[in-house]
């Protein structure tokens, strides 16, 4: 009897045991993977993504999450794992999504694939490393493209590396350099301090911040003398000193904080970094000079855009926008007189027509822009070999449609933004200008007697 009871507790031991195995078998496959009916419902359950021209940007289909349009906007739609989003919007957006929430971006296809074709040919050709580019709708705040290269496609994602899957237009932070002039040069107009025509001393160099100050240096060689307009069509550093020279350091901080620098934007859910401007009490007559130059701060392709979208909406900042139908918890605010930005942008019409026609203009429509060549900082100090190449603009002048940032990072040939980013700006609104259908204007042409 004695024998019966032992062997029937071994058996009882062993069925117990098999059942604690299989149910730790069975937690494990739902933790390293879920069944395979579960993952067809949920995949076919979540919600499709598609553009504001009404192109499927991402789709589940036989089980799968599917991305139709390849590698357009592949940075920023992100990828799925086995049942959840694992970065970009699958990831911001995996809760509504799962739950079949559908989003519609505000991405326009048409102006995203020409984005990432300009950038395509422009940053291998220029031996770069990477670049981004954001296209803003200028009244409204609406991104309709941001841009990423190198390219990156969802439907095999393990294929890439991890930089490739960067959405480089929202993360990236950098120094701008020359492009912040045009929106220093339109807050001092706001405030009084200069006009168009004010006229300043323009050496090659100048010490700025007293003892403990520096010298700070022009590139481009330029008159004695230069208006504040041709300060912008040359670039000029040194004329810059001068603009922000009476300018109360807390007041022009004050502008870059309304311009959107130093603070996250307004796009609540989706991933984005900040740059910084330097707190105010380190704002001394150097730091003053330089900020007013782009050095010395740093932003993101989608803070530049939108802040030189305020330029182009008459000095009204509005809040970016990607997904349709989102109400953003940023406000609206006016930087600028409008009279002021007109003024601004008239003079940014002029450093492309008069200082880089061939390179950032289009022949028979009027654009203005504003290039950046920024110093790259290596080690501590800035690198006399890696810089960032930079464009921003907007077009047509008069009433802007749209405003363009284009950054190119460590080109090893040609990287000044005139020779890189600007051409870039240049084929983005060739390719958009045509697709409008807009008509240029023709010049009178000139008659000669025989």
């Amino acid at each position: 009897m004695e024998v019966k009871i032992r062997n029937r507790s071994r058996v009882m031991q062993f069925l117990a045991t098999l059942l604690v195995l299989s149910l730790v078998w069975a937690y494990a496959q739902l933790e390293w993977n879920a069944p395979q009916g579960v993952k067809r419902t949920l995949v076919q359950a979540r919600g499709t993504i598609t553009s504001s021209d009404g192109k499927v940007l991402a789709q589940s289909v036989d089980g799968k999450r599917v991305y139709p349009q390849g590698h357009l906007a592949g940075q920023v739609l992100g990828m799925m794992g086995t049942t959840n989003g694992l970065e970009g919007l699958e990831y911001a957006y995996d809760r509504s999504l799962e739950s079949g929430q559908h989003l519609k971006l505000t991405i326009n296809t048409g102006v995203q694939a020409a984005a990432e074709s300009a950038l395509s040919k422009a940053v291998p050709a220029h031996q770069a490393d990477y670049g981004s580019v954001v296209v803003m709708e200028t009244r409204t705040g609406r991104v309709l493209a941001a841009a990423s290269y190198p390219q990156f496609n969802p439907n095999n994602w393990r294929d890439f590396p991890l930089e490739a899957r960067r959405n480089r237009p929202f993360l990236d932070v950098y120094e701008p350099g020359s492009v912040i002039k045009g929106l220093v040069v339109a807050a001092a107009i706001n405030e009084g301090l200069t006009t168009p025509k004010t006229t300043y001393e323009t050496p090659m160099n100048r010490h700025v911040g007293g003892r403990w100050g520096s010298v700070i240096h022009d590139a481009v060689d330029h008159p004695a003398t230069l208006t504040t307009k041709q300060v912008l069509r040359y670039s000029s550093n040194v004329g810059m000193s001068h603009i922000v020279e009476t300018f109360k350091p807390e007041k022009l901080r004050n502008y870059f904080t309304q311009y959107g620098f130093g603070s996250y934007p307004d796009m609540p859910v989706v991933p984005a970094a900040t740059g910084q401007v330097q707190p105010l009490r380190k704002w001394d007559d150097l730091v003053r000079v330089t900020s007013a130059f782009g050095q010395g701060m740093s932003t993101t392709t989608l803070q530049l855009a939108s802040a030189y979208n305020a330029l182009a909406n008459d000095g009204l900042y509005l809040p970016p926008q990607l997904i349709e139908g989102t109400i953003s918890g940023g406000e609206r605010r006016e930087i600028l007189r409008p009279e002021v930005a007109r003024t601004t942008r008239d003079m940014l019409q002029a450093v492309i027509e008069e200082g880089i026609p061939h390179q950032a203009g289009v022949k028979g429509y009027a654009l203005g822009g504003k290039t950046g060549t920024a110093q790259v900082v290596v080690d501590g100090r800035y690198s006399s070999t890696v810089y960032n190449s930079v464009f921003t603009g907007f077009f047509p002048v008069d009433a802007p449609k749209m405003t363009v940032v284009v950054m190119v990072h460590g080109a090893k040939t040609n990287y000044h933004g005139s020779m890189l980013a600007a051409p870039i700006f240049k084929e983005i609104s060739t390719e958009v200008l045509s697709s409008w259908g807009a008509v240029p204007k023709v010049e009178n042409p000139k008659t000669t007697e025989k």
